[in-house]
């Protein structure tokens, strides 16, 4: 279960192939460079349990740098590349990250982000940058055998900051050796067939939770793993069909915006060889699913989870068509729903999610924050849903995005997820806004399609589209219109950011 004994047993066989550039590194490759840049960071003084940051676009340097600290007993933190240098700097001080590497379009932020690095021990890819040492040049004279004081490290990845200021969630560093399984291994090899041979297409930021483990994943098996530099509808189709594609993870707006091409373009590649398409990481509404499976077959897997690692939850195609909506059954930790005084909840009664006995984490730095998401009933992700007779979990919204309107609990999803499937709507958010008689309004901001067509004539056949789909209590009253929403890479919405901009034009 790890890249070096792939390395020996099929040496020429693709690890990484960068999907734009087709640049690829085989297992043979991949073994030498890692080794390489594990050698370097021990020539900088990092011994087990220290820490490396990682501000880098999705490139072919990416992985090796990670297997390099995996092998080498370190935490690595891979940081989002839209930070500005003062978050960037923030994590990196807050995680004591004792060496960054960058990518060359980001070096400036990962300069500014770490004053108290020397140049040494700033690692940029390609030709380099100033402030940074030049990766390739780094390593050049470095061993490419393994090192000898070998251990098994760790992700250390900090939330998106979706609700508040990131945090690293942290969990203990594995004992044992570098080639061990994980749970992660058994569970991917039980329920979606990982394993030698397949060839997984990841479209998403190496930097995020869900892309980067899994793509280690796949090298622990010895698949290949194509790497998008950034997704784009029509590519990923044509990709599945060149690289013939046999597993691949997704999030739900990649679904919208591959079902609204045109459909010329939809039939245009051969997807049969497409085995398992994974989706999480956000609410997918029911018609966009239903629509894919069409497309597709069932083919397409769903789990529920997050980066704390504190439950999981699965569920087939086969078992969503007879439950569209749910998220699945709990394959770690027991699910239990609390009401708002924390009393246990029967059966399809709506409340807090809680996975007891589950994995077990905290947030680095910060035991309050820890402290606030645990309790005797286990953790909490902060969402709000309930679970159906025969255990199947089924989400409403998370529990921060909940609006009060009139005393009424109104979760935007519904609305959102509505709206989404009206043809001219490209991206959708919905929140409550300051209303003087009812407390809280419903309000949506659009992106749509053309935003030639934005304007009153569009607002009013939404509203009415909305209207005739759910009780007037959870439709908006106004719809306003941008060119772009603020969504974070790996498809999750920077709502907080928009409700914020509402709330503080309204004093």
């Amino acid at each position: 279960m790890h890249p070096f004994h792939h390395a020996a047993a099929q040496p020429d066989t693709p690890a990484i192939i960068m999907a734009g550039s087709g640049e690829t590194l085989s297992y043979a490759q991949l073994e030498e460079r890692s080794n390489r840049i594990a050698h370097l960071l021990r020539g900088l003084g990092l011994t087990r349990g220290d820490t490396i940051a990682i501000l880098m676009l999705n490139e072919i340097d990416f992985l090796p740098i990670c297997w390099a600290a995996q092998r080498s007993g370190l935490v690595f933190v891979a940081m989002s590349t839209k930070l500005t240098a003062d978050e960037a700097g923030y994590i990196a001080q807050d995680s004591a990250a004792k060496a960054i590497f960058c990518s060359p379009a980001l070096a400036e932020v990962a300069v500014a982000a770490t004053p108290g690095l020397s140049a040494t021990a700033r690692l940029c890819s390609g030709a380099g940058a100033p402030g940074c040492t030049t990766l390739s040049t780094a390593i050049a004279a470095q061993p490419a055998t393994r090192i000898a004081d070998e251990s098994t490290g760790r992700d250390m990845l900090y939330s998106s900051g979706t609700t508040g200021r990131p945090k690293g969630v942290k969990g203990p560093l594995p004992e044992g050796p570098i080639d061990q399984a994980d749970a992660l291994t058994g569970l991917v090899a039980m329920l979606y067939k990982f394993g030698p041979g397949m060839t997984y297409l990841s479209p998403a930021p190496l930097y995020h939770a869900a892309p980067l483990r899994y793509c280690m994943a796949v090298h622990k098996f010895g698949g290949t793993v194509v790497v998008m530099e950034k997704f784009d509808p029509e590519t990923y189709l044509a990709l599945v069909e060149k690289h013939r594609i046999t597993h691949s993870q997704l999030v739900p707006t990649m679904f919208v915006r591959m079902l609204k091409l045109p459909d010329d373009v939809r039939v245009a590649h051969d997807l049969s060889s497409l085995q398992v398409a994974i989706h999480a990481a956000a609410p997918c509404p029911v018609d966009v699913k239903h629509a894919m499976i069409s497309w597709w077959g069932p083919v397409i897997h769903e789990y529920y989870s997050a980066t704390e690692g504190a439950g999981f939850t699965s569920i087939t195609p086969q078992e969503w068509l007879a439950r569209p909506g749910s998220v699945g059954k709990a394959i770690l930790g027991e699910i239990r729903v609390l009401d708002d005084d924390g009393a246990l909840l029967g059966p399809n009664q709506t409340g807090r999610i809680f996975f007891h006995g589950g994995g077990n984490f905290s947030y680095h730095n910060d035991p309050e924050k820890t402290a606030s998401v645990m309790g005797e009933h286990g953790a909490t992700f902060g969402d709000i849903g309930h679970v159906d007779e025969d255990g199947y979990l089924f989400l409403t919204d998370r529990q921060a995005f909940m609006i009060i309107s009139g005393g009424v609990n109104i979760y935007p999803q519904e609305a959102e997820n509505t709206l989404i499937s009206h043809p001219e709507v490209a991206d959708v958010a919905v929140f409550g806004i300051p209303d003087d008689v009812m407390g809280e309004a419903v309000h949506a901001v659009v992106q749509p399609r053309d935003m030639g067509r934005a304007g009153p004539d569009l607002e009013a056949e939404l509203i009415a589209w909305v209207r005739d789909r759910l009780s007037h209590v959870k439709c908006p009253k106004r719809i306003d219109f941008r060119a772009e929403l603020p969504r974070h890479d790996t498809g999750k919405l920077y709502k907080r950011l928009l409700k914020d901009e509402y709330w503080a034009k309204a004093g």
